[in-house]
C-alpha cells in the first residue's frame, strides 16, 4: 500500500497544474491552515497534508483554505485522500468534509463529506457551476472519538469542464471506477498495454499505442449474461445536456452494451443501448439526452457478455456538453415556470372554466382564530369554496405534499376539487407550489442547504447554554399543554420544530438558541424565521447578535404577547462585518399558555426579499 501511495504522487507532478490544485510535493500551494483550530502538517518526504490525534485530542478539528480562486467557467474538482481510524465501533466517527466559501457570504456550502475508513487513498470528484464570484476550496478534519485517526490528503486537482468528461489519459481514470467481478471486468487498454488476448484497438483520441481507453473482454466469463461494470463519478449539481462517447465493439455472438443512471437511492434508469448486432469498423460515436437532478446521479456503463467468445467493448473520449444533442427537440426544464408562492399573482397558472366559484386569490389578516398563508404567515392567498375537504389533514395546519412524477411528453398539473356531496363541502387551501427535476424520495437523503434548520433531523448547528426542561425542546406535532403551542410544524406540518413549554419554566425564565459562528461581511445580511406565539399568557420573543471578540449582545428584533394561531415569518436584515453568532432568546410569560415555537431558520447573504416595513434593519457599526 505505501508503494501505491507514493506512486501516485509522482506521476501527479508530472504537467502544469491549475489553480487550485496541489499534490503537496515541498509545499502546500498556499493552501493554509487555519490557526484558530488544529493544523494541517506537510509530510518531510512530500506526498501529502495530514492531521490526526497526535496533534490533538478527540472532538477538535482542523481547517485548511485554499487561495483565492475565480473561474467563470465550469470546473471540477478531484481530491485524492485517505482515513485511517483505530476503533471497534465510535458514534461519533473522524470525516473530511470540503466546503466552498464563497466571496461576500457568511456561511461555507457543504459539497462533500465522507467518514469510511481504509487502507489506502480514495478518490472523490466534484462539480463546480460556472459563476462570477471568487472562491475558496476548505478542507476540515473532525477527529472523531476513535482510538486514534488519521486524515490525509493527497492531491487536489482542479480543471476546466465536467467530472463525468474523460479521456482516460490520467493516472486515476478520472475517477472512473470499475465494479469489481471475479470474471468479467473493465481494464485500462492503449499505451502498450497487454492484458487480453483480443487484438485491441488504439485509442480514439491520440489514434496511437500512447494513448489509453477503457475496455472489457469477454474471454475470462464464466457464466451466461456475466456483466461488467464502469462507474462514473456522481454528478454533484443539476446538469442537463448532451452526453457523448466512443466506443467500439467487437462480437463473436451477443453483446449488450447498456448506459443507466442511478440514483442515490439505487434505482436504475436506461438511457442509451446498444442493440444492433452489426459490427463496428472502428470508433463510433454514441450521443444520448442527459438529464442530472440536484442530488447526486452516477452513468453506469455496463456490458454483457453471452459467451466467453463474445468478443471485446472499447470506450474512449467521454464528454459533455450543455446543449442537448438534438439541438432544441426537447423542451428545457425550468423549474421558475412551475412554481408559485401566490404573493404577487397566480404566476403561470390559470383557471379552468368550469362550473363554479372557481380558485381565488385573496389576502387575509391572521388573528387568534384565523391562520394566514404559509409562504409568510400574514397573507392566505389561494382557497377554493365549496369543495371536498382533506379529512385526513390535521384542521387549520399547513401540510406538505411530494409527489414524483415522470411523462416523456409535455404535460401539465392541475389541480381539481370537489364537495363530498351536495351538502357537504370544506375548504381546501393551497399553497408555495414547487417543482424541481428528481425524485423526491432522492432529495430526503441530501444534506440540508447552508445555513438553513427545519429542525427535521436534529438541531443542526445550533447549541444552548445549557439542557433542562426549561431549554427549547425539539417536538413534532402539538404541544401538550392546550390553547398555546403550534398544531404542527412549518416546514411539512407533520415535521420537527423547537419550542419552550411553559409548564416546566417559572415566569420570567429564559431558554437561549445560538446559531453556530457566522463569519462578518461587508455587505447586508438577511436572517429569515418561522414562529409561533399563541396563548393568554405568551411572553417575549427577542433576536440578539453576538459579535465574538468583545462578547456584545445587540438586540436585532422583538416581538412581545400573543402574535397568531399560525406561525408568522420573521425577517432581519443586518450588516456585520466581525465574526458573530445569532441567539434567540425566548422568555416565558405569566401563565403556562406562553409556549414559543420556531422553525425553518435561514441565513442568507444579502438584502431580504419582503416587505421591509416588516423588517427590522440595523447596522452595528463595526469600527
Amino acid at each position: 500500500q505505501p508503494l501505491r501511495v507514493v506512486l501516485l504522487a509522482q506521476l501527479a507532478t508530472v504537467g502544469w497544474l491549475s489553480a487550485g490544485s496541489c499534490a503537496f510535493e515541498d509545499n502546500t500551494c498556499g493552501y493554509e491552515s487555519d490557526f484558530a483550530f488544529l493544523p494541517w502538517i506537510l509530510n518531510e518526504e512530500g506526498h501529502y497534508i495530514s492531521v490526526d490525534t497526535s496533534l490533538g485530542s478527540q472532538g477538535e478539528k482542523a481547517a485548511l483554505s485554499s487561495p483565492e480562486l475565480y473561474s467563470e467557467d465550469w470546473s471540477c474538482i478531484r481530491l485524492i485522500y485517505q482515513i485511517a481510524t483505530v476503533s471497534e465501533s465510535s458514534p461519533d466517527t473522524t470525516r473530511l468534509n470540503l466546503y466552498l466559501r464563497l466571496e461576500g457570504e457568511s456561511l461555507d456550502h457543504l459539497l462533500w463529506t465522507a467518514k469510511e475508513s481504509s487502507d489506502s487513498w480514495l478518490i472523490t470528484s466534484l462539480d463546480l457551476k460556472n459563476s462570477t464570484k471568487k472562491y475558496k476550496i476548505v478542507l476540515e478534519g473532525l477527529l472523531g472519538e476513535d482510538n486514534f485517526a488519521s486524515i490525509a490528503v493527497f492531491e487536489i486537482k482542479i480543471t476546466t469542464g465536467f467530472c463525468i468528461e474523460c479521456d482516460f489519459e490520467e493516472n486515476h481514470l478520472c475517477g472512473f471506477m470499475n465494479r469489481w467481478n471475479p470474471n468479467v471486468n473493465w481494464f485500462v487498454g492503449g499505451g502498450n498495454v497487454q492484458n487480453s488476448q483480443s487484438v485491441l484497438p488504439r485509442d480514439h483520441k491520440l489514434n496511437s499505442e500512447l494513448g489509453h481507453y477503457m475496455y472489457v473482454d469477454s474471454v475470462y466469463i464464466k457464466h451466461f449474461q456475466e456483466v461488467a461494470e464502469l462507474v462514473s463519478p456522481k454528478t454533484t449539481t443539476p446538469m442537463s445536456g448532451c452526453l457523448s462517447f466512443y466506443y467500439q465493439l467487437q462480437q463473436e455472438s451477443g453483446i449488450v452494451f447498456t448506459l443507466y443512471m442511478r440514483d442515490i437511492t439505487g434505482f436504475y434508469e436506461e438511457i442509451w443501448k446498444k442493440t444492433d448486432s452489426m459490427m463496428n469498423v472502428g470508433w463510433s460515436l454514441a450521443e444520448v439526452d442527459f438529464n442530472a437532478p440536484y442530488y447526486p446521479m452516477e452513468i453506469i456503463f455496463e456490458v454483457a457478455f453471452s459467451s466467453a467468445n463474445g468478443g471485446y467493448v472499447a470506450l474512449d473520449d467521454i464528454s459533455f456538453s450543455p446543449v442537448y444533442c438534438s439541438n432544441q427537440t426537447e423542451l428545457s426544464f425550468n423549474a421558475e415556470e412551475a412554481s408559485c408562492n401566490f404573493e404577487e399573482n397566480l404566476c403561470n397558472f390559470y383557471q379552468d372554466k368550469k362550473d363554479g366559484p372557481g380558485w381565488s386569490r385573496v389576502k387575509v389578516r391572521p388573528n387568534a382564530y384565523r391562520a394566514g398563508d404559509h409562504t409568510t404567515g400574514l397573507e392566505n392567498h389561494v382557497f377554493q369554496e365549496k369543495i371536498w375537504s382533506v379529512l385526513e389533514t390535521p384542521r387549520g395546519v399547513w401540510t406538505q405534499a411530494e409527489i414524483t412524477f415522470k411523462k416523456p411528453m409535455p404535460c401539465k398539473v392541475v389541480f381539481v376539487s370537489w364537495c363530498k356531496s351536495f351538502w357537504d363541502c370544506g375548504l381546501v387551501a393551497l399553497d408555495d407550489i414547487s417543482v424541481s427535476l428528481g425524485s423526491c424520495q432522492a432529495a430526503e437523503i441530501l444534506p440540508s442547504i447552508p445555513g438553513e434548520c427545519t429542525f427535521e433531523r436534529d438541531e443542526c448547528a445550533f447549541t444552548q447554554e445549557r439542557r433542562n426542561r426549561s431549554s427549547w425542546h425539539r417536538r413534532r406535532g402539538q404541544t401538550p399543554t392546550s390553547y398555546t403551542g403550534p398544531k404542527g410544524d412549518h416546514t411539512t406540518g407533520v415535521g420537527y420544530y423547537v419550542y419552550i413549554e411553559a409548564s416546566n419554566m417559572l415566569y420570567g425564565k429564559k431558554a437561549r438558541l445560538i446559531s453556530k459562528s457566522l463569519r462578518g461581511i461587508s455587505g447586508q445580511l438577511c436572517l429569515t424565521f418561522f414562529y409561533h406565539m399563541y396563548g393568554a399568557g405568551t411572553g417575549i420573543l427577542n433576536v440578539y447578535v453576538k459579535k465574538l471578540d468583545d462578547n456584545k449582545e445587540t438586540l436585532l428584533w422583538r416581538r412581545m404577547g400573543e402574535q397568531s394561531i399560525t406561525c408568522l415569518r420573521g425577517l432581519i436584515e443586518y450588516k456585520c462585518d466581525k465574526p458573530h453568532k445569532i441567539i434567540f432568546e425566548a422568555i416565558r410569560g405569566m401563565s403556562i399558555r406562553s409556549d414559543i415555537a420556531l422553525d425553518d431558520i435561514m441565513f442568507q447573504a444579502g438584502p431580504c426579499k419582503g416587505k421591509l416595513e416588516l423588517i427590522t434593519i440595523l447596522s452595528l457599526g463595526i469600527s
